[in-house]
């Protein structure tokens, strides 16, 4: 089946209450497998979310010249990492995709033409953190990929023609680390608590407050926050996942910090959840 062959609309699906959206810093693919406190910070949050009928994830790991949206009906699991124990290759997430739901993502943007891919799948950005919301990997899951010729401001509009998806059971989900500089990653401490250099201190106030005062305009340009965060923000692509979720707050809904901390010196683990007040 390609896009071209579907004909029902995906506003004939089951409507649900309007979903909430997320940011989700994922972290180390580790956590996939492990039980820490980020992990158990995801299994707490699955039991907020209402049962979305489908799942459309922007992750740092899809970076692309374009913009593309995976449209099989079966995506694999993509090992996209090196260096880890055979236990995580093993690791299997096997929900459906959406063609669908691609489809309606497909002609919802019009910012940019929207190519269909039939060969990426889930990266470790989606379903390593996905597979602790939904374990039973029984909610079709599309991906939506981030085209690194575009400026944070693109993206930010673009993110805003997806709202529409919220009130048809679409569960939207932003996946990168807000501060990752893994050049900087201090791996001999990488399990101390809490523990970040002090610029990444500075950069992480700076930017959660920010988000807690809803004061996006500034986050969109984050480059000129200051010398701490650059060292946070090296590379946008971690980054602008963020600012896909901010996008799509609405006028009366919250955010919520969760996971709120930095990890290995250079790294933030933060997420968000956006919700009804």
């Amino acid at each position: 089946m390609t896009l071209k062959d579907i004909t029902t609309p995906y506003s004939d699906i089951k409507k649900t209450e309007q979903m909430p959206v997320l940011f989700l810093g994922h972290g180390s693919p580790m956590n996939a497998i492990e039980d820490n406190e980020f992990v158990q910070g995801f299994k707490t949050l699955a039991n907020t979310l209402p049962k979305p009928n489908s799942i459309l994830c922007i992750s740092a790991h899809w970076y692309t010249n374009g913009t593309y949206v995976t449209a099989m009906q079966k995506p694999r699991t993509i090992h996209d990492f090196g260096g880890f124990p055979q236990e995580l290759y093993q690791v299997q997430y096997p929900a459906n995709g959406s063609p669908l739901l691609a489809k309606e993502t497909k002609e919802l943007i019009h910012k940019t033409t929207i190519e269909p891919d039939e060969k990426w799948g889930l990266d470790h950005g989606a379903w390593s953190v996905i597979k602790h919301l939904f374990p039973k990997a029984d909610i079709p899951v599309i991906q939506l990929s981030i085209d690194y010729t575009k400026s944070a401001q693109y993206h930010f509009e673009l993110a805003q023609e997806l709202s529409s998806l919220r009130n048809k059971g679409v569960l939207i989900i932003g996946s990168g680390n807000i501060i990752h500089n893994l050049g900087l990653v201090d791996f001999q401490n990488f399990d101390k608590d809490n523990y970040g250099y002090d610029w990444a201190i500075e950069a992480r106030e700076t930017i959660n407050k920010h988000i807690l005062d809803y004061n996006f305009k500034e986050l969109i340009k984050y480059e000129k926050l200051g010398s701490p965060a650059k060292l946070a923000i090296p590379t946008p692509d971690h980054y602008l996942p963020l600012l896909y979720s901010l996008a799509l707050k609405g006028k009366n809904e919250k955010i919520i910090l969760f996971n709120d901390k930095l990890l290995g010196g250079s790294l933030s683990m933060t997420s968000l959840k956006i919700d009804k007040a």
